[in-house]
């Protein structure tokens, strides 16, 4: 054990471990992915499939974001937002930190292929690499568009729940998709307009770093208009009804409202609200397609 490990108080270990997975990230892909294995079916879903397509799909996540902390841990020490981290703290090595990554990450690799059915397990493996590979090591320290580009890899659990029930990927998956991919540019750039002192200290290229504040602000009030074009897909290629709609239209118009502010009149603390308004916003309109969707099997 290194002297910086013996120096730390080591509390609950599987505490520990756990912050490795990121636990509120996990929960909202979880979420998102049990919302379309709901969607992808018309009634009850098969319960084998959907408790461990839900378990399977959470393991991998977790797995890959303990990934993340591994290769991101000399820069998680420079941000006051990541400092806290185990590996940051020396409460954990790399070593073990690999080992638990392998292992969680194959024991829901296993499950998926086992009780769920070998193209989840795919194209949750495929997830996994693009997140903890493509955007971690690849993308983040080199371009700016990281977010854009690895924005794919977050977007997926809805595809993977989806893929979990039916077997098949379909348009109407792929809208759920696009609603998350286009959503995740404005949600991470607001974060990175009020953290972009430190994401220059550690120096990673995120935009605002980049491209300056001025067009980070014009950047995320088109991606917000994407997004809200995006959100009324569902309701377009009959996925959803006007349930569903009314929500979208309400909840984009609330969006909307933070992102033409953060262009015209910026402020770090709006930056904070409208990234945490960004969370109740995708957390809200996947709840608005649920209720939607079974509100219209009810009639």
């Amino acid at each position: 054990m290194s002297s910086v490990t013996a120096n730390v108080p080591t509390g609950s270990r599987l505490y520990q471990f756990l912050q490795l997975t990121k636990p509120r990230v996990v929960s909202l892909i979880v979420f998102t992915a049990v919302i379309g294995m709901l969607l992808a079916v018309p009634g009850m879903v098969a319960l084998q499939p959907f408790l461990a397509g839900t378990a399977g799909i959470a393991l991998v996540a977790g797995a890959a974001a303990a990934m993340n902390c591994l290769v991101e841990q000399k820069i998680d020490a420079v941000m006051a937002r990541t400092r806290a981290r185990p590996l940051p703290r020396g409460q954990l090595t790399s070593l073990q930190t690999l080992v638990f990554a392998g292992v969680v990450g194959g024991v829901g690799m296993a499950m998926l292929y086992h009780w769920v059915n070998a193209l989840t397990m795919w194209l949750t493996l495929a997830t996994f690499v693009g997140y903890a590979v493509i955007y971690t090591v690849i993308l983040k320290p080199l371009t700016p568009q990281n977010i854009v580009i690895g924005g794919a890899s977050g977007a997926m659990p809805p595809v993977l729940g989806w893929a979990a029930m039916t077997g098949d990927v379909t348009a109407e998956a792929l809208t759920l998709f696009l609603i998350i991919f286009a959503w995740t540019p404005p949600h991470f750039w607001a974060l990175a307009l009020y953290r972009r002192e430190e994401y220059a200290k550690a120096g990673v290229p995120m935009l605002p770093v980049t491209h300056g504040e001025k067009f980070t602000r014009l950047q995320v009030l088109l991606y917000t208009i994407i997004l809200v074009a995006c959100s009324v897909l569902p309701f377009a290629v009959k996925l959803s009804g006007l349930i569903y709609l009314a929500s979208a239209l309400a909840l984009g118009a609330g969006f909307m409202v933070y992102a033409i502010r953060i262009y015209r009149d910026y402020s770090d603390r709006l930056a904070r609200q409208t990234f945490r308004y960004s969370i109740i916003y995708l957390t809200a309109l996947f709840a608005a397609l649920l209720i939607d969707h079974y509100f219209r099997i009810t009639l």
